[in-house]
Formats: structure tokens, C-alpha cells, sequence
């Protein structure tokens, strides 16, 4: 189980002047756009369905594709994953990050999801050469921002999910289809569904219970579908008890008699 410590103050007091996220945005001109639309649909899932329970939602932070900045001793220096969560930092800041500054926000990402894709496959998994000049993915993850969950998903091919945990020094793999993550009361796992009309296995978030965490669209389907619930039962109500529909009553009180 990992243990989160209390929410720092924003920004963060340094005692020399070091880049911000203004000087160091979420933009460069070499970096490839995304492989599919796959890589943009999941990220925007389990942004929806990422609501921890120990947390309140001013405090919880997702982000797909920002750009994050973790050597305050070479801040030119990013890694920028598919989807990343982060509780304890504010979840807005000023008109909303321009990219995820570690030595400005004072917390490494929680959890960081990777979406398998042919030209980063090998980084995704530590496959690549470790110990160069600039540290590979798995290196960031694991030895500078030490970030507790590590999953990586191959969602455009065969479905393989892996997760991986933080112990001591380095990631160990989980075994099995699904993760908990004890100190926030959420859970991830593979969902057979439809979204953005879309129907394919899904990584999502579910609560304690077990239950998938409804996303937006959902929520607003079933805000409407309990709205016409309680239309239909009224006017039964109107119809059946008072006989409204029946009502001949055309003068007097008609208006407030029909406008019911």
C-alpha cells in the first residue's frame, strides 16, 4: 500500500529561480501526434471514470499527453505520457497547466498509464538501453519520480494489460487482470463496452464495491433517464388519481388546471 502525503502549497518556494510551466509548455515541433484515434479516446475514459474516493475532486489532477518535466538540473528535460493521474495538487492552476513542472508541483504522478503504439513500444516496457544520457522512460518513472503504478496497455493490438507496482527500489509486475490502489479506494481493469461508440475492451476505473465508475456521458444518460421516470410517474399519478385527462374544466383555474 502507498502512502500519500499531505497536499504542498502551489507554487512551490525555491530558493534560486527555476523554469516554470510558462517557460516550459507542453509543445514541441519533433514529437509525433497521436498513432490512432484509440490513443485518444482511452485517455479521455479513464480521465472520466477516475474518481478517488479519499480525495475531493478540486485535489485530483488527469492529464493526457502533458508534458512532464522532472530535472530541475537539466529542466529541458520531459517524458510526456498517454495518461497520467496525480492527487494532492491543485486540479487547476490558473487558467489550466500548460505543462506538469515535478520540482513546481512538489509531487510525482500517481499513476501513469501507457498505451502500447509500434514506436514506443520497446521505451514503454524498459526494453531500451538503460544508463544513457538521458534517461529512458521506465527510468523516470521508476528511479526520479519513483511513481507508484506503472500500466502499460496494448489496446491497438492483442489486449495485453500489464500492471506494475513500486517496491523498494523498483517496479515488480502484478499478476492478474486487475489493479487496486488501497490508499485512494479505486480500482482498475479491463471493460467490455461501448464508448464513443466505439465497442472494444476498455481500461476503466471501478470503486469498491466492484461497480464501474460511470463516465460523463453516462452520468448525463441517466440524469435524463431518472428525470422521465419521475415525469411518467406524476402524470400517471395526475391521470389515474385525478383523472386529468378527463377534466372538462376549461374556465376559471384552467391555466394552472393544463399547465400542470
Amino acid at each position: 500500500m502507498t502512502t500519500f502525503q499531505p497536499t504542498p502549497t502551489y507554487p512551490k518556494t525555491q530558493q534560486q529561480p527555476l523554469p516554470t510551466m510558462y517557460d516550459l509548455p507542453s509543445d514541441h515541433p519533433e514529437d509525433p501526434g497521436l498513432p490512432d484515434e484509440f490513443h485518444d479516446w482511452q485517455p479521455q475514459l479513464l480521465t472520466e471514470t477516475f474518481i478517488p474516493a479519499t480525495y475531493p475532486p478540486e485535489q485530483v489532477l488527469t492529464s493526457k499527453n502533458l508534458f512532464i518535466y522532472y530535472d530541475s538540473q537539466r529542466p529541458s528535460l520531459y517524458k510526456r505520457p498517454d495518461w497520467f493521474g496525480v492527487v494532492g495538487v491543485p486540479r487547476l492552476v490558473d487558467q489550466g497547466r500548460l505543462s506538469y513542472v515535478f520540482w513546481q508541483e512538489g509531487r510525482a504522478p500517481t499513476v501513469v498509464v501507457e498505451l502500447l503504439s509500434e514506436n514506443t513500444q520497446e521505451e514503454d516496457q524498459g526494453l531500451t538501453p538503460r544508463g544513457q544520457e538521458t534517461p529512458t522512460k521506465w527510468e523516470v518513472y521508476e528511479t526520479i519520480l519513483r511513481i507508484p503504478y506503472y500500466v502499460v496497455f496494448d489496446g491497438a493490438g492483442d489486449n495485453t494489460l500489464r500492471f506494475f507496482q513500486l517496491q523498494g527500489e523498483s517496479y515488480k509486475e502484478l499478476a492478474g487482470q486487475k489493479l487496486w490502489i488501497e490508499g485512494l479506494q479505486i480500482g482498475l481493469g479491463l471493460w467490455q463496452g461501448t464508448f464513443v461508440s466505439a465497442e472494444r475492451l476498455w481500461l476503466r476505473w471501478y470503486d469498491a464495491q466492484g461497480n464501474w465508475i460511470p463516465g460523463n456521458a453516462q452520468q448525463a444518460l441517466e440524469s435524463i433517464r431518472s428525470h422521465w421516470g419521475i415525469e411518467n410517474c406524476l402524470h400517471w399519478v395526475l391521470d389515474m388519481a385525478f383523472r386529468e385527462d378527463e377534466s372538462l374544466i376549461r374556465e376559471g383555474y384552467a391555466d394552472q388546471n393544463l399547465a400542470v
